[in-house]
């Protein structure tokens, strides 16, 4: 598939700019969508470095009469984003924190700067930028000031446009210009437009229009109620109006009012000027009151707003019980208790822990008075309190793991309408989803009379598209009824811009067209937003003439339509774009390039076109999929992370898998996937074996880099040495029995390790039995090689599974082999082995885990341990993070009683298996290990101990430091008092 490309010379750009410019097919594709519905393929994606490369751009865009789509994190669910023009991504390198001034309370920031990055920088001066959004994590302040953003303190921040104080921008023709307060004498003197210049007419046009009082009632009829503090339809002229020049109430007049929520279409800001505040000082509660109905939950957010809350945010059954099968947020559910139809989560702030449990009593004692209510827990714990924000922000991503052909849709999320018309609104709202028979969700900021419906819809079924429209003209009638906003705070873009017509009046919406050909007369901003809309149903995502094709796969998909659904999942929200700054997992070669390709999304909106769009008989050969998918490290931190659960490390195999159908598969990959068999040949001439591989010479001719030592083969095999020192002993063992799996890493490479593992267990009382096994296949599904991996997994299902049981599992060291039974295997089969799968899984443990586990049962006690002071900085491996978690490690490790662990944050050390060895692909794996992992090894002291769970974790921190890393077993056989050695 490839989409037609331009007839454009995009070269003399390209030449004069110091940013990038693309015009392949990749950039193309992956720019045409958002977090929207919608999909448009752009002429050119351009990155620009500086103004001068925005400005020579829209030079070069009037010149061939073409648009700019200004773009920063592309999370917008609106398609604002969306055009098939050049898209302007400024969240590369336009990202600087210009200028913080802590006495006047501003900061001057370019439009790339992440929010959360932003006020991380600001707190050393005890300031933030108040709107808050739930992508605040990777949402970029140029997207949050073209959507007029808001966030889950709207109520009492209010919006993007409340704290703007000065826009540098770019107009249309070229020309720079600085919007900001203005007296009323110096808008009138530019309104006289003595010199002509483009914002001279900016201020005659609205000096003429808006002191028209025809225009003026218009307005104040028309616009949404101006109690509401989210209101996003059209421009918002109505807060111009409110200001001296027109009403003479003392108020300046300032355009960056305008600008905020223009999506782009009226001028390319470059540099913004935000007013800050001081973060708060006190104390913060969360009162979690558990509904068993939505009408008696929005009776009580009325009694609720009287005292005066900070937040009140909703969320229904939908949202919690979609949570349960999300890794990530079902550890954040600890506060749902039964199964409540809603849930509020009513924040306070006060100045000490009693305040807040006293406002909090007598608001339950009203709700309880009322019969509102059954549960109604607090929660002060700073911890707790981040994990039922997370889970209440985790609420569009979770959605989309609703098993069916019919997903949660935007299409009427955004309505806003005053709180106390809200229980007659939705009351009215619900007839509308009867009518259709629709399912719907609903989630949001109900403090401020905004929840995000999200109803149940197939965007491929043409009777559901037209339902799409018609509950979208049937709710915006009902909004206006009560005299909302349709768009609240994600903006009119593509999906309500074709209704502001009707929202507005004609007369308005004529004044919106003016303001659009004021600005921007040639129409090169952004079209198609706000003014002169396509039809909602237009440029969708997903093509009616899409090809209906059933892909054989090696993963069983729970979904009907197997991989492409599950490749679906991914919405564009986004979350696969957050910095090292910010922390988590997902996704590391985003983090060291900040390239949308090398993002979650950026692989799945590849994966995703040429599955829906390829013509050739086999989909998946195509150069554009590879290139992409190359730099995915397979680090499963989206499995977790991703609130859509995008497992990309699965579909990376499953694409190999496919590709190599129609290529042979490359030598080096053939190597590296059958290594566990190969290395069983090497061991037999260790010495030799380990000399060639040494050899600089030999890694290049492998494909390896030369900056590497591959890893050296042990003297002995694991297996070999059990078979010598694990029959027939004389030794009591009163803690009973385990299996431990000489996984193919530790077996040929790190057999001293296993050793010291197994005298560890054997120390404390557990018979160590290596029973007979092959190789986990970790090696062949990182290399796609999956039919074989399903072959070594039929193989050990076999061997294991009448083997292994609660009272006696299977353990081993290795995360990345042994996750592959609890990870992998369950998914490669279904029936009868799907079940013997599943049983085998939930008896195989990490090492740690099961150390762990015994020590709280008590058969592992401290005194077995020294009681001398450590610290133990500890580097938890990726795939354990995502399928499994580091608490059992750190707890292990905190057994002796003077053992101090601490956890480095962050994610994925950047070897990722064979990936860092790989010639091309060396230095990309040394810059992930310079994002945290690095410098926190190198910032440690010579008496720290450095740990790692992973045998390439422990060879990249060697590489990368020359710190030599433990494994948590090594170390917990050092400290151990009267222990019997090695036989």
């Amino acid at each position: 598939m490839a989409e037609a490309t331009s007839t454009i010379n995009f070269e003399k750009l390209r030449s004069s700019i110091k940013g990038d410019l693309f015009t392949d097919n990749i950039h193309r594709l992956i720019y045409a969508t958002d977090g929207s519905a919608y999909r448009e393929v752009p002429e050119a994606v351009v990155r620009p470095a500086c103004k001068d490369d925005i400005k020579k751009t829209i030079g070069f865009a009037r010149e061939n009469g073409i648009s700019i789509i200004p773009r920063g994190a592309g999370t917008s669910l609106a398609g604002q984003v969306v055009g098939s023009g050049i898209v302007v991504d400024v969240s590369k390198y336009m990202n600087s924190i210009i200028e913080v001034n802590p006495a006047e309370k501003w900061v001057m920031a370019e439009p790339g700067v992440v929010l959360s990055e932003l006020n991380n920088h600001l707190l050393q001066y005890g300031l933030m930028f108040a709107p808050e959004t739930s992508t605040a994590n990777r949402c970029c302040i140029g997207g949050m000031l073209g959507n007029n953003s808001c966030g889950l303190h709207s109520i009492i921040y209010g919006s993007v446009r409340d704290h703007i104080l000065e826009i540098e921008a770019l107009l249309a023709d070229g020309s720079e210009i600085k919007f900001g307060e203005l007296e009323t004498s110096e808008f009138l003197a530019k309104a006289a437009c003595r010199n002509g210049s483009a914002e001279e007419k900016i201020c005659k046009f609205f000096y003429d229009s808006l002191s028209s009082a025809e225009t003026r009632m218009e307005i104040i009829e028309n616009f949404p109620d101006p109690v509401l503090k989210r209101r996003n339809n059209g421009y918002a002229v109505d807060a111009l109006l409110d200001t001296d020049p027109f009403v003479s109430n003392g108020k300046k007049i300032n355009l960056c009012r305008l600008l905020a929520g223009s999506e782009g279409t009226l001028a390319f800001a470059t540099s913004l000027k935000l007013d800050l505040t001081e973060i708060p000082s006190g104390k913060n509660g969360l009162l979690c009151a558990h509904f068993s109905s939505m009408s008696e939950a929005l009776l009580a957010n009325i009694k609720a707003l009287a005292f005066e809350p900070i937040a009140i945010e909703l969320i229904d059954d939908y949202i919690i019980n979609c949570t349960r099968e999300n890794p990530e947020q079902s550890r954040n559910r600890f506060f749902v208790k039964g199964n409540p139809g809603v849930i509020l989560i009513i924040e306070f702030l006060d100045k000490d822990i009693e305040a807040i449990r006293r406002k909090s009593l007598a608001l339950q004692q009203v709700l309880e008075k009322e019969g509102y209510g059954y549960h109604y827990p607090l929660y002060t714990d700073p911890g707790e309190i981040q994990k039922i924000w997370d889970l209440r922000k985790a609420g569009l991503g979770v959605l989309l793991n609703i098993p069916g052909e019919r997903r949660s849709v935007q299409v009427i999320e955004d309505t806003a309408v005053s709180p106390e018309l809200y229980p007659r609104y939705f009351a009215e709202f619900e007839q509308i989803l009867q009518k259709y028979k629709l399912v719907c969700s609903y989630y949001g900021h109900i403090a401020t009379g905004e929840l995000h419906f999200s109803p149940l819809l197939n965007l491929k079924d043409p009777g559901d598209i037209s339902i799409y429209r018609s509950i979208a003209t049937e709710i915006s009638v009902l909004v206006k009824k009560y005299r909302g906003s349709l768009s609240g705070e994600h903006g009119d873009g593509r999906l309500r811009g074709e209704f502001i017509p009707y929202m507005l009046g004609e007369h308005n919406y004529r004044l919106i067209k003016e303001i659009k050909r004021t600005f921007d007369p040639d129409g090169i901003f952004n079209p198609g937003k706000i003014t002169d809309t396509p039809s909602i149903t237009a440029s969708l995502r997903y093509p009616q003439d899409a090809i209906s094709r059933k892909i054989e796969t090696t993963f069983i998909y729970p979904e009907k339509e197997g991989l492409l659904h599950a490749v679906e999942k991914c919405s564009g929200s986004g979350d696969c774009r957050k910095s090292s700054v910010i922390g988590g997992t997902m996704c590391p070669t985003f983090m060291v390039s900040h390239d949308e390709d090398k993002s979650t999304r950026g692989r799945a909106n590849i994966l995703r076109e040429f599955l829906t769009n390829s013509r050739k008989k086999n989909p998946f050969d195509h150069e554009e999929i590879l290139k992409v998918m190359d730099l995915c490290i397979s680090c499963k931190a989206c499995k977790s992370e991703c609130p859509s659960n995008v497992d990309m490390a699965a579909f990376k195999a499953e694409f190999l898998q496919h590709y190599y159908l129609s290529h042979p598969i490359p030598v080096r990959s053939w190597l590296t996937g059958w290594l566990p068999r190969i290395n069983s040949f090497g061991i037999k001439l260790g010495p030799v074996t380990n000399a060639i591989t040494s050899l600089k010479i030999f890694n290049r001719i492998m494909g390896f880099s030369d900056k590497r030592r591959l890893p050296s083969l042990s003297k002995i095999t694991l297996k070999k040495w059990g078979g010598r020192n694990l029959n027939g002993q004389a030794v009591s063992f009163p803690n009973g029995s385990v299996y431990f799996f000489a996984d193919e890493f530790t077996n040929f490479n790190e057999c001293e390790t296993g050793i010291a593992a197994i005298l560890l267990l054997e120390n404390l009382g557990y018979k160590v039995i290596i029973p007979d096994h092959v190789e986990s296949g970790r090696t062949l599904i990182s290399k796609g090689m999956l039919k074989e991996a399903r072959k070594v997994a039929v193989k050990n299902i076999s061997l294991l599974a009448g083997l292994v049981t609660d009272e006696i599992p299977l353990i081993g060291l290795e995360p990345s082999a042994v996750l592959t039974f609890r990870d992998e295997y369950p998914s490669m089969f279904s029936g009868s082995e799907g079940e013997k799968a599943l049983s085998l899984a939930k008896n195989v443990l990490l090492f740690d885990e099961f150390i762990s586990r015994e020590f709280d049962s008590g058969r592992i006690k401290s005194s077995s341990f020294t009681t001398d002071h450590r610290s133990i900085l500890l580097h938890g491996h990726c795939q354990q993070k995502s399928v499994a978690s580091t608490a059992p490690t750190i707890k292990a490790l905190s057994i002796p009683a003077n053992y101090e662990v601490m956890e480095i944050p962050g994610g994925c050390c950047g070897m990722a298996g064979a990936f860092g060895y790989e010639k091309e692909h060396y230095e990309m794996s040394m810059k992930i290990g310079e994002l945290s992992l690095f410098p926190a090894v190198r910032n440690a002291g010579k008496e720290t101990l450095i740990s790692a769970t992973g045998t390439s974790c422990r060879h990249q921190i060697f590489d990368g430091t020359g710190r030599k890393a433990f494994h948590p077993a090594e170390i917990l056989y050092g400290a151990l008092l009267n222990r019997r050695e090695q036989k």
